[in-house]
């Protein structure tokens, strides 16, 4: 549950603990944690944690949504320390490990897939937006083929970190973007 006032400094040691143990929870081996356990270990009262957050899936979609809100950051900074072609081949990267680490909260994340929630459509658009940013200036300094939207991007990373059923599938995923990479690389004006 989202507020629009901001919460105290304990409220937010809490909150924030409660998000803490959840992730710890949801991304390791425990993804049918249950809500006595997360307060427990982020040492507050069942309570407080239904204070935050009104039910174990508004929990989950919080703990999801943090995930996306850090990776979705990363471009600004990726920008800031290398050439704008290396930017989006390490943010590629990193959409593959998120999707990695979003098959550890499969289970968790199944109990809100059924819901009117908007977090998984929220989420793509974050990412494709992110991807924009990353395409845009790649584009501008020439070492990206423009024209390519990070929404199209993502369309085919999610097909690529769709094969996660299988052995090894994360290897192949980092293998097969590397290739499409290389193919958002081809026709660049500036392209080495």
């Amino acid at each position: 549950m989202r507020s629009s006032r901001p919460l105290r400094a304990d409220a937010r040691r809490n909150r924030d603990a409660l998000l803490a143990a959840a992730r710890e929870a949801f991304l390791g081996s425990e993804a049918d944690a249950h809500v006595e356990e997360i307060a427990r270990r982020a040492g507050v009262a069942v309570g407080t944690l239904y204070r935050h957050f009104e039910t174990r899936e508004a929990l989950i979609e919080e703990v999801y949504r943090h995930e996306v809100d850090e990776m979705c950051a990363t471009p600004a900074e990726f920008l800031d320390q290398h050439a704008p072609d290396e930017a989006l081949r390490r943010f590629l990267l990193l959409l593959v490990e998120h999707a990695a680490v979003g098959k550890g909260m499969a289970v968790a994340l199944e109990s809100i897939m059924a819901t009117d929630s908007p977090v998984f459509d929220d989420a793509r658009t974050q990412m494709a937006h992110a991807l924009d940013q990353l395409l845009e200036a790649g584009a501008t300094a020439g070492t990206i083929r423009g024209g390519v939207s990070g929404r199209t991007v993502l369309r085919a990373l999610g097909g690529v970190c769709g094969m996660h059923a299988t052995e090894g599938w994360q290897d192949e995923a980092v293998r097969i973007t590397a290739i499409l990479f290389d193919g958002l690389r081809f026709g660049a004006r500036n392209a080495g």
